[in-house]
Parts: structure tokens; C-alpha cells; sequence
């Protein structure tokens, strides 16, 4: 029986674009913390709460009349699988936090159905993350976040958090849903912080 080392085989070159430990797909898993929660676009309204109590709310029909952005950008799931070159259409958060007078270092974002997840502010400034409400073109479909979701491509994306409802600000940081369960506080892909100590 011929046995072959890992050299004879040679390795296989890892994509530049996938961080470390992902592997390339070109569907688009669904995984969820619960079930799709029920929310069309004619109930769905968003809410940034500023340390203060502060409180400033948009309706579907004043997003949608904000600026839109369509970044095409690469996604990475703590489970290892990442999606290279996905377009999306929304709005930035420097768009619905311009206004905002708030000395926060932290948001925590809040979902329909109860998930949320914590990122740090400076994570959805700069046109680091969007509301986004379009995918390849057509709506966001609801088994992905729809009828909008937070993108922030350059987390995992449990970080994204679909079915978006709010954003607290906060000036300590709070751990949200998976970071509660043991998942990394930040979740940088290129790093692998899948877990707590990672």
C-alpha cells in the first residue's frame, strides 16, 4: 500500500482573501440564533437610544429616503464558511449617527426577536457598516435579516446582526447574546477570535 506524505501531495495554497481556518463558498448558509421573526417593512422602524435616553427613530419610508451606498464587500461566518465579492444596498451608519450628540465607546445592537450584539462604536463609523436592506440586487430576503440587517463586513458575522431593530449607545461595553454563550467579545476573522480567549 502506498502511503503518501502531506509534501509528496504538496499544500494547497490558501486563498489571500479567506482568513485563517475559512473555506470558500459560493451559497448562502442560514444560520440563526431562533426563528425568523415576522417583520415586513411597513412595521419595521430602527431607534439609536444615546447614553443620555436620547432617542431618535426612523420608519422604513424615511430610510429609504436617506442616501444609499451599495458596498460589495466579503463576509466571513464564525463557522468557517466566507462568502468573497457579496453586494448589498443600505445606508452607513455615519449617515443615521451624524447627528447623534453621544460620548459612547460602545453600541450594543438590538434585533427583532430578541438577539443582540455587541460591537465597539468606532466598528460602525467610517464606512465600516451599513443597515442593509438589498442583496445581489433583490431584497433582503427574511431567512438573512430582511426586510434590513446590520452589515459589518469585517467582523464575523454574528456581528451582523439580522432583523436590526436599535442601536443602544453605551460608554461601557455590555456582552450580547453568542459573547454571553462564550463567543469572542470582538470577533476579528483575521485573527480567529472565534471564542473567549481565542
Amino acid at each position: 500500500m502506498a502511503v503518501f506524505s502531506r509534501a509528496f501531495h504538496g499544500r494547497r495554497e490558501q486563498d489571500p482573501a479567506l482568513p485563517p481556518g475559512q473555506y470558500l463558498t459560493e451559497d448562502f448558509p442560514v444560520l440563526s440564533a431562533g426563528p425568523t421573526p415576522p417583520v415586513s417593512a411597513d412595521d419595521w422602524s430602527f431607534t439609536v437610544t444615546a447614553e443620555s435616553g436620547e432617542r431618535h427613530a426612523w420608519t422604513w419610508a424615511e430610510l429609504m429616503a436617506l442616501p444609499a451606498e451599495e458596498p460589495t464587500v466579503d463576509i466571513h461566518c464564525v463557522t468557517r464558511w466566507s462568502k468573497l465579492g457579496t453586494t448589498w444596498r443600505g445606508v452607513s451608519l455615519d449617515v443615521l449617527l451624524e447627528d447623534v450628540d453621544t460620548a459612547a465607546d460602545y453600541v450594543l445592537a438590538h434585533s427583532h426577536g430578541g438577539y443582540t450584539t455587541n460591537l465597539p462604536l468606532e466598528d460602525v463609523l467610517d464606512g465600516k457598516a451599513w443597515l442593509a436592506f438589498e442583496f445581489e440586487g433583490e431584497p433582503l430576503e427574511p431567512v438573512h435579516g430582511g426586510p434590513v440587517r446590520l452589515l459589518v463586513p469585517h467582523l464575523y458575522f454574528w456581528k451582523s446582526a439580522k432583523w436590526i431593530s436599535g442601536l443602544q449607545l453605551m460608554l461601557d461595553d455590555q456582552p450580547g447574546f453568542w459573547e454571553e454563550l462564550g463567543y469572542h467579545n470582538y470577533g476579528d476573522p483575521w485573527r480567529e477570535q472565534r471564542y473567549d480567549g481565542d
